[in-house]
This record gives C-alpha cells, sequence and structure tokens, in this order.
C-alpha cells in the first residue's frame, strides 16, 4: 500500500475510473449480447434492440472506454446481421 499522499489519492481515483469504466463496458456488452439473441430469434423486437446496442456502444466509446473503431465494428457486424434478416 502506498504511504505517499499523492499515490493514495491516484489510487481513490483509478478505483473510481475502473469502476465507471466497468459499468459502461458491461452496459454495452449485455447490449449487443440481447442484440445477437434477438437477431438469432428473429424476434420482431430485434431492430430495437440493435438500435440500443448502438447507442450503448456509442457511449462507451464517447467516454474512451472502448476505441471508436472497436464500437464502430461491433455496430457494423450488428447492422449486417440486421439487414441480412430483412433481405431473407
Amino acid at each position: 500500500m502506498a504511504n505517499i499522499q499523492s499515490q493514495i489519492k491516484r489510487n481513490k481515483q483509478n478505483e473510481k475510473r475502473r469502476l465507471r469504466n466497468r459499468m459502461a463496458r458491461g452496459t454495452a456488452r449485455g447490449a449487443v449480447s440481447k442484440a445477437r439473441a434477438a437477431l438469432a430469434a428473429n424476434a420482431p423486437e430485434s431492430k430495437e434492440a440493435v438500435l440500443k446496442a448502438i447507442s450503448a456502444l456509442d457511449k462507451a466509446a464517447e467516454k474512451g472506454v472502448i476505441h471508436k473503431n472497436n464500437a464502430a465494428r461491433r455496430k457494423s457486424r450488428l447492422m449486417k446481421k440486421l439487414a441480412s434478416l430483412k433481405t431473407a
């Protein structure tokens, strides 16, 4: 354990940020998995689930929790699956 005051403060800040990042990342992961499940089941609410997942990914990328290209790649894959369901 650190006994330097600035390092103690830094540890507290890091812990707060870690928990905030976990929350944003977990929300995005949950939304993406729900969207994938809806797409796999060909559910009628799959479009809404995909839009919620895209929103969660955008928020996580905006906060810097995940990289913007990572969010874009995941959004692209979800939209691709959604489009393939519409044509089929």
